[in-house]
């Protein structure tokens, strides 16, 4: 600081600071010690109250002089303070102390003496203090838990109940299901390898650990918390205290907090080689299987002590969940359990265990190098009480209990633990009338032993769906639930041929063609509503063209000839013109394939949903194909679909179970939920264009005296599979026939040719499939009111009438696809036969020569076409395996 800013020094009295000090002083009732008194080295600069001789104060005057006796006192200013003093002192400035004589907290915190951050932070004795207690408490709990929960006792517990199923009318139908398959035996009498593959598998640590795993169940009780679902990382000795001994199966933190003290104490109280014993003779292995020696019995047919290391492994994949790991399946479940991908998973999972078998010194390798593959199993049910057509029926209503169990409540634990009423849809008399009805044409025309060649293998599936409704009334799973384990009415992987066509016409009726002179955003919003008048080409290996005319070429460019049954054209030549209705009436390909394309494909597939059938069984959905059959819905979802066409378009899922109860009451009700599928006047106009198939087309087989029927015949490339699908007012039925090759021993089982079939040239849709559509329906609509179907409002434009401009065709009928879109004019005017295989197949179209026709042939019901590249699963890639699809394209016909 300059000297001319200095401030001069102050009189030695002090002058009014000295004053307001001494009036402080006098108030206080005490004189104010001299700052030289505290031995403060602020008096060496003064502050302007000296005694006599004093010297000057320093530059800084008394301001300098308080910053540094702050400096000085730093934190000890409250300690300094007299007693007296509430505020201020000599010691620092006001209001910065506490009392001398203050007591301390017994908890520190906020810490005393600290500014600013530092007095928030806890000290270490603090958080040491804070960690012991908070030990010392748990240790407390963990100490009262164990204390009070007592080892409970297996034979109370390890029990399940009988879950009885109801027929439509209340009577029972049988009572299974949850019934408790198990034996117990000694551990002597479960193979040695058993015990080290579930070790191996499930907790290598067994006979080291205390009975429980921390990081598990933190894992566990974290996603428990969060609302997720439950996590595995339990011990044996765990699953043995759950599966034995808790009768709480809820997922809950207070229930999984008493299964660790349970299994705690289960640790330190039993010996590890009775826990193991227990645990596998209480595990649930599947096929309603508890204990080892039910599993034994239920897969391999043998006693447990015969089990061999590769059984060993298999039986240790399934406690992971026998739903996917059942190599028979599960679809009734959960899709996703095929026996194809069940297969698979217990493959991988059995060699997995084998091999950490020989990582834990369990299994020697050279012992091991002999398993390499699934053990061959037994027929998944051994109760004969499932048999016939009651275990479809059983799986049917369990599958749609659990994937329902958002609303049911029901998991697939709780349902085999039992003591469920569960009443279902089926209608007792209709189911065994259809199972009369394909027992009557099976035993009359299919003959494996005199035809092995083309009659074994051969399968038919049905089910019926009522209208009103959307119940499952009946269905055909298949000729015994104990021998042939897959439901044919539920799911085959089928392809539904030409019964697809009604979803085209409605896809026409609902959102029209899209208008070709404009350009393709525009067309989406210009259309034109259909009629069943309206015309189109019924030729024969049409070119088939996208909705602005141009041709419709795949990825390679390659063009697209669409044929029908038997290389037959239909229509008035040259032009080959047929409306819709008689198209349908004789099942021609070209022109609902045609119309697919002019419609818009992803119509057609929003129609098929709309009416019923589920997005994930609709494949191929890019090729002009997909509107003549090559998805694959079951049974069920087709009788259902063409229900909503009987029900005038309203639209109500297919379901099997109405009501289930408990010994808490009812804890279930179905509640119908109708959705719009179409209006009313396009699904009476589909309904009266299938009347006409029935009365004089493909499906005159099916027709029922004095009775309204509609319906639709199909059949698919390679003669693989054929349908009738039909309805009355009251009841809509689908009925399916394949010939499929489900040895579990084969890697690759297809579906197969039907040429020559029940002593026939092909099967198609109007042959046995309709007459088990007739036998069936004659006896079930018995004593049903005779009911008509309401009369269809005039709908849409007539199209194409006047005049129809010429397809384009093929160069010559011998000849491939050609670029030129011209038509020929030396192209014969009459239907032609059926051509040599090298007059109509190539790499590009994929035929079959067996077929009788071009691109897979077709049926005398109605025309052949080509299906999508699209294989089935089980041929990915193979055309010559069998399966619906013929090569690149194959065929579908009606």
């Amino acid at each position: 600081m300059s000297e001319h800013r200095r401030k001069p020094p102050q009189p030695q009295e002090g002058g009014r600071a000295a004053a307001r000090r001494g009036q402080s002083g006098s108030s206080s009732g005490r004189r104010a010690a001299p700052r030289g008194a505290t031995g403060s080295p602020a008096d060496s600069y003064g502050s302007g109250f000296h005694g006599p001789g004093g010297e000057d104060p320093s530059p800084g005057g008394r301001a300098d002089a308080r910053r540094a006796a702050q400096r000085s006192a730093g934190g000890r200013r409250r300690a300094t303070e007299p007693a007296g003093g509430r505020r201020g002192g000599p010691s620092g400035p006001p209001g910065r102390g506490r009392p001398a004589s203050a007591k301390k907290r017994l908890v520190d915190y906020p810490r005393a003496g600290k500014y600013g951050w530092r007095r928030w932070v806890p000290s270490w004795k603090l958080v040491a203090g804070l960690f012991v207690g908070f030990m010392g408490s748990l240790v407390a709990v963990a100490g009262v838990g164990y204390a009070m929960v007592a080892v409970p006792k297996v034979d109370e517990t390890a029990t399940a109940q009988n879950n009885v199923y109801y027929w439509s009318d209340g009577s029972q139908m049988v009572a299974t299901g949850g019934e408790t398959n198990r034996q117990i035996i000694d551990l002597s009498q479960i193979p040695e390898a058993m015990r080290w593959a579930v070790i191996s598998q499930e907790n290598k640590t067994f006979y080291d650990d205390s009975g429980i795993d921390p990081k598990g169940i933190a894992r566990a009780v974290f996603n428990m918390a969060r609302g997720g679902q439950t996590q595995g990382g339990s011990t044996i000795t765990q699953q043995y205290v759950k599966n034995a001994m808790l009768n709480d199966q809820s997922q809950t933190i207070s229930r999984k907090f008493k299964e660790i003290f349970v299994s705690i104490k289960v640790g330190a109280e039993e010996d590890k080689d009775d826990i193991i014993e227990g645990y596998l003779n209480s595990a649930y292995y599947g096929r309603n299987a508890y204990g080892i020696q039910a599993a034994a019995r239920a897969y391999f047919n043998k006693d447990a002590i015969k089990l061999n290391e590769g059984e060993c492994a298999f039986l240790a994949a399934t406690l992971k969940g026998a739903t996917y790991y059942d190599p028979a399946g599960a679809t009734a479940i959960d899709a996703a359990a095929t026996p194809e991908a069940n297969r698979k998973r217990a493959q991988a999972q059995m060699q997995d265990t084998l091999d950490k078998m020989v990582e834990y010194g369990h299994l020697d390798a050279a012992k091991r190098a002999t398993f390499t593959t699934l053990p061959k199993l037994e027929n998944p049910r051994s109760n004969t009480q499932l048999s016939g057509q009651t275990g479809y029926l059983v799986d049917l209503a369990n599958g749609y209990v659990i994937t329902h169990s958002k609303e049911t409540g029901i998991t697939q634990d709780k349902l085999q633990q039992g003591g469920y009423s569960i009443y279902t849809t089926f209608d007792k008399n209709k189911v065994k009338q259809l199972e009369k009805a394909v027992s009557a044409v099976q035993k009359a025309n299919i003959k494996p032993k005199e035809r092995p060649d083309t009659d074994t293998h051969v399968q038919f599936g049905g089910a019926s769906v009522n209208p009103a409704t959307g119940a499952i009334e009946a269905i055909y799973g298949g000729e015994d639930a104990t021998k042939h384990f897959t439901n044919n009415a539920d799911q085959t992987g089928a392809q539904v041929g030409s019964t697809f066509k009604p979803f085209v016409l409605a896809a026409a009726m609902s959102w029209g063609v899209r208008d070709k002179d404009l350009g393709s955003s525009q067309a989406q919003d210009e259309r034109t509503i259909v009629s069943p008048k309206s015309l189109f080409s019924g030729k024969n290996k049409l070119k088939i063209k996208n909705y602005d005319g141009t041709i419709w070429k795949n990825e390679k460019g390659e063009e697209w000839l669409q044929t029908n049954d038997g290389q037959a054209s239909y229509g008035s030549p040259p032009n080959f013109k047929i409306d819709l209705r008689e198209a349908m009436r004789e099942s021609v390909n070209s022109a609902f394939v045609q119309l697919g394309m002019d419609v818009g494909l992803d119509k057609v597939k929003d129609a098929a949903q709309k009416a019923g059938i589920k997005e994930s069984s609709l494949t191929g959905a890019d090729f002009p194909s997909f509107s003549i059959g090559i998805s694959d819905p079951s049974a069920i979802r087709m009788a259902g679909s063409y229900a909503t066409f009987a029900a005038s378009g309203k639209q109500r899922d297919p379901y099997s179970v109405q009501k289930v109860t408990s010994r808490d009451g009812v804890i279930y009700t179905h509640k119908t939920e109708t959705k719009e599928g179409f209006t009313s006047k396009v699904a009476n106009n589909v309904t009266d264009v299938l009347k006409t198939v029935v009365e004089k087309g493909t499906g005159t087989a099916a027709q029922l005296p004095g009775r309204d029927v509609a319906g639709k015949t199909g059949t698919t490339d390679g003669n693989k599979s054929a349908w009738f699908v039909g309805y009355t007012p009251q009841l809509s039925t689908a009925i399916t026939m394949f010939r499929y090759d489900d040895d579990e021993t084969k890697k690759n089982r297809t579906f197969l040719e039907m040429f020559g079939t029940g002593g026939q040239k092909k099967i198609h849709g109007a042959s046995f499939p309709a007459e088990i559509w007739h036998d069936y329906m004659a006896e079930a609509m018995k004593n049903l009111p005779k009911k008509s179907f309401p009369e269809p409002e005039p709908i849409g434009e007539v199209l194409n009438e006047d005049p129809i401009p010429s397809p384009s065709p093929s160069v010559t009928e011998s000849e491939e696809a050609s670029p030129s879109p011209s038509p020929t004019p030396t192209e014969s005017e009459q239907p032609e036969p059926s051509p040599s295989p090298s007059d109509t197949c190539n790499n590009f179209f994929g035929c079959d020569n067996n077929s009788g026709g071009g691109n897979g042939g077709g049926s005398t019901d109605g025309g052949t076409g080509t299906t999508s590249p699209s294989p089935s699963p089980s041929d990915t890639g193979d055309a010559t395996k069998g399966n619906s699809n013929g090569g690149f394209f194959g065929g579908s016909s009606g």
